[in-house]
């Protein structure tokens, strides 16, 4: 029987689930505040409502009678979809432990409130107290919003002048205009990404990633993750341990994770973030091929209270990776430079730039100009061409 879903956000990004949404002939309702976006046109009925506004989409939710409501790949519209979820009795997660992973701030306090390992951090809504915390932590340190998505407004400093230029460019990304101050930790390998999904409490599915950035450009904002991770299993059995037991503590039920986290010199776990939706970058493109789990699929059924049974826990076939194609400089897009093996290797690609655009240098996801999928012979060819993808695939501007 079809069912009636709210899509929250109908941006490119957001598209996938509300195409499998669909196909499944369920009766589709999208709501953001671009009517511009894709993901309106395939949509039964579509509404120019923010995503963030809780009570005019619980107002919305109520009047069309939604069976179900998601949140793919947003952090910002992730509580709005608890709280709406909990209000009218529809499969979710509590509204305060979503905002709780959603939001920065909180998390780092539950986390230091739940004795895990957590990055001295503190935020601010005023320059003078960050700059008296940040006397108590030194350099270097992360400047981030409290509630951005995609990295954007992260700055990295290693001196204290810098701070003031970072804070406001953090106050430019933040709903909330408050900033978080925090200790940088020196990790071992690359930090770790990657999706996950929760079935009647439990970590039902997990698939890890290493995380890469380009050292070229911004080197905070991710460019692609690579499956499988390259760290150990007795590592990855403590990332693991450590997930439950924050799943445990907030009850959360069912749905879907997003990771980032890292390891110490000393091989402490470090949660960095723990999103409540799916990743972005495409990454649940990437398990799908990669497991044959499809975490799209799941996270609209499980929205509709549908059987999720068949995600279960499945290792990585073979050698796979996200890439963000990304310019290092400002400038006019003139054309994709792509190498002889890369081309081997492209499953998939979706380039959005086109000759004459202005293109930006890489400071967030807003800065993307196209994703490609790509299968790899081996780890060590794969890890290599990643982190420096510049030889193979390379835009080119004027």
């Amino acid at each position: 029987m079809n069912k009636r879903i709210l899509f929250l956000g109908a941006a490119p990004s957001q598209v996938p689930p509300i195409k499998y949404a669909k196909s499944q002939d369920h009766y589709v309702i999208t709501c953001d505040y671009l009517p511009e976006n894709p993901g309106h046109q395939l949509a039964d009925e579509s509404y120019n409502v923010s995503t963030t506004n809780k009570e005019a989409v619980l107002q919305l939710a109520q009047k069309l009678k939604i069976d179900g409501i998601v949140a793919y790949a947003s952090d910002p519209a992730a509580p709005t979809a608890a709280y709406v979820a909990e209000k009218m009795g529809l499969p979710g997660n509590p509204y305060d432990s979503v905002l709780t992973l959603a939001r920065k701030d909180l998390f780092r306090a539950f986390l230091k409130q739940h004795k895990f390992n957590v990055p001295k951090s503190e935020s601010f809504y005023d320059l003078n107290s960050a700059l008296e915390w940040l006397d108590k932590i030194d350099v270097p340190a992360f400047i981030k919003p409290v509630d951005s998505s995609g990295s954007k407004g992260i700055t990295e400093i290693t001196s204290k002048d810098q701070l003031e230029a970072a804070f406001k460019h953090a106050l430019a990304f933040s709903r909330e205009k408050k900033v978080v101050i925090e200790e940088k930790i020196v990790k071992q390998g690359y930090q770790v990404a990657g999706d996950g999904f929760i079935l009647n409490g439990q970590l039902a599915f997990h698939c890890w990633a290493d995380e890469h950035f380009d050292k070229l450009c911004n080197g905070l904002v991710p460019i692609g993750q690579t499956f499988p991770t390259s760290h150990s299993q007795n590592l990855l059995k403590v990332a693991y341990e450590e997930t439950q037991r924050l799943l445990d503590l907030l009850n959360m039920k069912i749905g879907a994770l997003n990771f980032d986290f890292l390891f110490s010199e000393a091989g402490e776990f470090y949660f960095l973030e723990l999103g409540p939706r799916n990743g972005g970058c495409l990454i649940p493109e990437v398990i799908r091929y990669s497991t044959d789990i499809d975490l799209i699929k799941a996270t609209v059924d499980a929205a509709l209270g549908l059987n999720c049974s068949y995600i279960q826990q499945k290792p990585v076939n073979g050698f796979w990776s996200s890439y963000m194609v990304h310019s290092f400089t400002d400038g006019i897009f003139k054309e994709l430079s792509v190498s002889k093996r890369a081309q081997k290797m492209i499953v998939e690609q979706n380039i959005y730039a086109a000759s004459n655009d202005q293109v930006k240098m890489y400071s967030g996801s807003h800065d993307t100009l196209g994703m490609m999928i790509l299968e790899y012979p081996d780890m060590s060819t794969m890890l290599d061409m990643v982190d420096n993808m510049e030889h193979d695939i390379r835009v080119i501007t004027k």
